[in-house]
């Protein structure tokens, strides 16, 4: 095309290339620039510039795919061509439409519609619940969608959802688990020839398995403490230790057990006593009570002591509290130590072999017939899995070697926060304590009586100070008059918990000590405000004049099982009434006596009930030796009596009598009077 035929005027530049030569066209004259217009080929410029094709007659490159509707083609995404018009336009405006370009992308992405929170928890919650339905509906069809559960605590937008997702999991978890413990296929099972029906149960139990594992270890994140400067919020933790307390309760038989154990020890290992910590106390509490064959007891028993070891036994005092719901008391009979189990021995006769039983006869056929009922029966305790008393003593005799050696390692120690609970716990479980340790635990409870002795003296001299001391810690507050209790309660239990036989040849205990602390302690706690004080069951209202902060903790007192009235009736019992040591003398049934009958009067209404019940079961049986403190016609004693001999062979009781009779026959409470009209009765009948 000539440059003369051109109709329409627009500016021409010559390519990047040919610059110069463009420059030395405007400045050559309007003759040269015809000369050199002539030898341009515009025409194959514009021969070689790309043309735009239709979408029609575009050739198709990729092959078509099947769908619901049949076959369709795929198109390839269109390349973004230049839509200028020719090679003729400048690079300032292929920079201004890049950056228009860029501009309406960012417009985009800004545009995206945001959903309300309320919203996003209300779909997780329908997503949720089509899940759960699914999985109940048919778990072996549908138990890939518990990994769509897990994905959505990791993806969570919300700390909302995450709580949603796990609490749901939980649920699905304890209608889904079977009711026995998966056990891990080896290879010789991978490799063996198994029928449809089992490959697809394995298959089954498998991804359960593995989701279950998953889902644990999640828990196990979400409560460990936070490390790094990254925290788990603080709702998040207590639902995942609530749903680990929950599965370990609902599913103890399931595999990784253990996990579980150790998520509620961890928490047990922290002396910040919460809402967590009360319910991982309580669930372990539960669990021991729960437990048949003693396994479940023994991990969490050995947990538990090593979590104590590593920790130098810095932990809450209520944790030691658990074992006292251990199973031990009525069930298991041994006795058993640290090192060695006393066995009971089976019976022998004088040559040293089992005595032949008598045998029936029987024919042949029921013979037979009795073979195969024992080969039923075997299979049918297998597949029950019942546990065997032999097996259920074995975990239980490990159990208590566990427990007591955390009990002497404290007492060693003599770590004061923790004395009230081992106190307790040696208490209920001396009848089971080996016969070796009873002379080095009797000097140990000596001390310890010695020791709450001196604190109480401290109490009178620094009361201020140690009520300050209170307000700041309560937690490390003693309790000398409850120890002291406890104490004399264990030297009592180790003497009964034993055969009489036994221990009237073997045993050479002297119980003198505490029977003589206990007999002066008795004024102390006739007038001590506490002696029927028990914090979770006392109806005590409120000081209204404490603050609202000072509320006291259910740790407050180191042991919340028995009030002081109850361990003082217990110790009373045991010293006035007990034949284990043998029958008490006149002087110290004399002396006890005259002194409950004076600490009667100071009593409460229900301990001076329980106290004048003692007493009628006393002269039930000590009548003839105690009938002169009644009547002074009979009294055999000279002297003068001291009402307040720290002795007992010093008082000289029968030289005084009791008087208190007569004010008791005129106390306002009519139950009181007829009990102490009952003594006298039996006084006068049994003499």
């Amino acid at each position: 095309m000539a440059p003369g035929r051109t109709t329409k005027r627009r500016r021409v530049s010559p390519p990047a290339e040919e610059d110069k030569g463009s420059k030395s066209a405007r400045a050559a004259p309007i003759g040269d620039f015809h000369d050199q217009a002539a030898e341009w080929d515009l025409e194959q410029d514009y021969e070689r510039r790309p043309r735009k094709v239709g979408k029609k007659d575009q050739e198709r490159t990729r092959l078509p795919i099947k769908t619901d509707t049949g076959l369709q083609n795929v198109e390839e995404p269109e390349a973004v061509e230049d839509e200028s018009d020719s090679f003729l336009g400048t690079d300032d405006d292929d920079e201004e439409m890049e950056d228009a370009d860029s501009d309406d992308e960012e417009e985009v992405e800004e545009e995206k519609p945001k959903i309300p929170l309320k919203l996003q928890i209300i779909q997780a919650k329908e997503d949720l619940a089509k899940y759960a339905t699914l999985i109940n509906e048919d778990p072996e069809e549908h138990l890939s969608t518990l990994r769509a559960m897990a994905e959505m605590v990791d993806n969570a937008s919300h700390v909302t959802i995450a709580k949603l997702a796990i609490a749901a999991q939980a649920a699905v978890y304890k209608d889904v688990i079977p009711g026995y413990r998966i056990r891990p296929l080896s290879d010789e099972d991978m490799s063996s020839k198994i029928s449809k029906e089992v490959r697809k149960l394995r298959s089954f139990e498998q991804t359960l398995l593995s989701n279950y594992k998953r889902y644990i270890q999640k828990l196990g994140e979400l409560t460990k403490p936070s490390k790094n400067g990254a925290q788990v919020d603080a709702g998040l933790k207590s639902i995942a230790i609530n749903c680990a307390c929950s599965l370990l309760l609902s599913v103890p038989h399931f595999n990784f057990r253990a996990e579980l154990l150790k998520i509620l020890v961890n928490r047990l290992a922290r002396r910040q006593v919460d809402a967590d910590f009360a319910k991982c106390r309580e669930t372990m509490e539960e669990v021991f009570q729960r437990d048949q064959d003693g396994i479940v007891s023994l991990e969490a028993v050995r947990m538990l002591s090593k979590m104590m070891k590593a920790k130098e036994f810095r932990m809450h005092d209520s944790v030691l509290d658990t074992f006292l719901y251990l199973r031990l008391l009525s069930e298991f009979s041994a006795k058993a130590s640290r090192d060695h189990i006393e066995r009971e021995p089976e019976e022998e006769n004088t040559f040293g072999k089992k005595p032949k039983q008598k045998r029936e006869f029987r024919t042949k056929r029921e013979r037979k017939v009795q073979k195969e009922r024992k080969i039923v029966e075997k299979d049918m305790k297998e597949a029950d899995a019942l546990v065997s008393h032999e097996e259920r003593d074995k975990n239980q005799a490990e159990t208590l070697k566990l427990v007591f050696g955390i009990y002497f390692r404290i007492l060693k120690l003599r770590i004061p926060a923790l004395m009230g609970p081992v106190l307790e716990g040696l208490a209920k479980y001396a009848h089971l304590i080996n016969q070796d340790f009873f002379g080095d635990l009797l000097e140990a409870l000596k001390e310890l009586i010695a020791h709450a002795d001196h604190v109480e003296e401290q109490e009178g001299d620094d009361a201020e100070d140690s009520s300050n001391d209170d307000d700041d810690e309560p937690e490390t507050t003693r309790d000398a008059h409850r120890e002291a209790l406890l104490c004399t309660v264990t030297a009592f239990a180790l003497l009964e918990g034993q055969d009489a036989s036994k221990a009237a040849g073997t045993l050479h205990l002297d119980l003198s000590f505490f029977i003589k602390h206990l007999y002066r302690s008795l004024y102390t706690l006739s007038i001590n405000p506490d002696v029927e004080y028990n914090p979770d069951k006392s109806l005590r209202l409120p000081d209204p004049n404490a603050p609202e902060d000072a509320a006291i903790p259910r740790s407050r007192n180191k042991v919340n099982f028995q009030t002081p009235m109850v361990l003082l009736l217990r110790c009373l019992q045991s010293t006035l009434l007990s034949r284990a040591h043998g029958i008490a003398p006149p002087v110290r049934v004399g002396s006890f006596s005259k002194r409950l009958m004076t600490s009667s009067l100071q009593l409460p209404e229900k301990s001076a009930i329980a106290t004048l019940s003692l007493m009628t079961q006393v002269a039930k049986h000590n009548a003839r030796r105690i009938s002169s403190l009644w009547h002074s016609e009979e009294r055999k004693g000279d002297g003068v009596f001291n009402a307040y001999a720290a002795d007992i062979e010093a008082t000289n009781v029968f030289a005084g009598t009791v008087w208190e009779g007569e004010l008791l026959r005129q106390h306002y409470c009519p139950q009181i009077r007829d009990a102490a009209l009952d003594i006298e009765k039996m006084i006068l009948t049994r003499k």
